[in-house]
Order: structure tokens, then sequence, then C-alpha cells
């Protein structure tokens, strides 16, 4: 198992990531299924993981994107850079997490299971708000037809039976119909599908003639490094970002507005 595993990384030339989960798989098959302690593990040679500059956006290049989208779209793909949001974390928002008194939006179960607050931007204040009556209005036609209880995290359903029909906890960016719980059989409304916003962005990208790939996450990309050309401090945008380690966020000095190591090239001197 151990050849295997080398012969992954030297000839096959796998990924980090690929090679991980391929030795993760035969561990749990060694140690769960055969009740054996692997002792090839220390003669596998590891595949090294690579460190890939992120790809970002500048400022035109977003006014252009965004311009190309608009609706419930736009707003989505607006908050990815105003506020910094992963993909799921914008698909998954849910009204009681906005607040317009403090201008924050607060992120639940973020990666690693971390919440964290981050800035909603005034600009997108006005266009949330008629989203959420927009979803008000389908919610309380939901609780007329009998429906109207949304999937809660963490058991809360259990402790809390009704609160699966309150307000507050309404996604923000609900499906446009119903479907039936797979786990429960129960028949709510789920939050809008994360691929109708990838297409979005998708189609957005070749409207505008970005010849770059962006992807959603290519927006939260373009929040940090736009922080930190405006001369934010780090820590900050580490916080807003919700990275564990600064050195994640570190990644985005490399990618400032004055080209490789954010130094002006001697030619323009």
């Amino acid at each position: 198992m151990g050849a295997f595993l080398t012969r992954l990384a030297v000839e096959g030339r796998v990924s980090a990531s690929t090679q991980s989960q391929a030795l993760s798989a035969l561990l749990f098959l060694y140690r769960e299924l055969l009740g054996m302690s692997p002792e090839w593990l220390d003669d596998v040679v590891r595949a090294k993981r690579s460190l890939r500059v992120p790809v970002v956006l500048s400022r035109g290049e977003v006014v252009r994107l965004l311009s190309r989208m608009q609706g419930r779209e736009w707003l989505m793909a607006s908050l990815l850079y105003g506020s910094g949001l992963r993909l799921m974390e914008v698909i998954r928002l849910r009204v009681k997490d906005v607040d317009f008194e403090r201008w924050e939006i607060t992120v639940r179960s973020g990666k690693g299971n971390k919440d964290r607050h981050t800035m909603l931007p005034s600009k997108l204040a006005e266009p949330l708000r008629r989203q959420m009556e927009d979803a008000r209005v389908e919610h309380a036609r939901d609780l007329e037809a009998g429906f109207g209880s949304v999937w809660l995290p963490n058991a809360l359903a259990r402790k809390y039976p009704n609160a699966g029909e309150d307000w507050v906890w309404q996604y923000v960016f609900p499906a446009s119909r119903r479907s039936k719980d797979p786990r429960t059989g129960i028949e709510r409304r789920h939050h809008l599908d994360e691929k109708v916003l990838q297409a979005a962005v998708k189609r957005a990208r070749v409207e505008a003639g970005i010849p770059k790939p962006v992807t959603c996450h290519t927006l939260r990309h373009s929040f940090a490094t736009h922080l930190l050309e405006s001369g934010a401090d780090i820590r900050t945008v580490q916080e807003l970002l919700g990275h564990r380690d600064v050195k994640t966020t570190q990644i985005y000095t490399h990618v400032l507005n004055r080209g490789a190591g954010g130094v002006l090239s001697p030619l323009d001197r």
C-alpha cells in the first residue's frame, strides 16, 4: 500500500489533496475494518502541496462583471464581493443574521464550523431589504398553505418545535419552489441552489469579456485584495474572512495592485 501511495505522487503526479484522500481511505480500511496498524505509513513519499496565487479581479473588472447581472443573482454576487462571503455562506444566509442597525452580517458555522462577523455594505441595504420582503411574502403564502417550516441546524427543531416557522429563521434567498427533505420527507422551502449563482457569474464573465477564470470565490479573493490595497490592517481582513491563521490571509499581499511583489518596475520609474 505504501508503494501504491508513493507511485501516486511520483509517477501519477497527483495533488497532495488527492493523495491524502487515498491515504485516508486506506487508513480507514486498515484501522476500522481490518483492525491493523499500517507499518508502511512512514515510508510513503508525500505529494507536495502547491501554493497557488488566487485569481483577483481589478476594481474595474468587478464593476463590469456585476453590471452584467441583475436582481437576486446581482445581490448575491455583490455580497460575495462586498462582504467577503463564501458561496455557501451567502446561499445559507438567514434573516436573523442580517443586522441593518450595526451594518453587520453574522456568518454561522462557516468553514471550520466557526461563527464570525463581517461588514454589510450600505449600498446593499435597500436591495437586501427588498429581497427579504419578497421572501417574507413568500413565507406567508407557505404558512397559509400549511407549510413554511424551514430546516433548523443542531437539533434546534426538537428543542424549539415552532421555531422553524418563525420568520427570523427563514433563508434570505429561498428556493423558487418547495421540495421534500430527503432526510425527513417533510415538504419545505430550502435555500436557493448554489448552481444558480455559479451559472450567473459564469455568464456575466463571458458577457463582460473578462479574460480570467472567474468563479464565485474570485469575488471573495477580490474583496480581500482590495481591502489590503486600501490600507486595511491584515489582522482585520483575517477576521472578516474567518481565516484561522494570518498566513492564509498573507497570500493576498502577493496580488496587490502593482503587479508582482507590489513594487514598480524600474522601467516605470
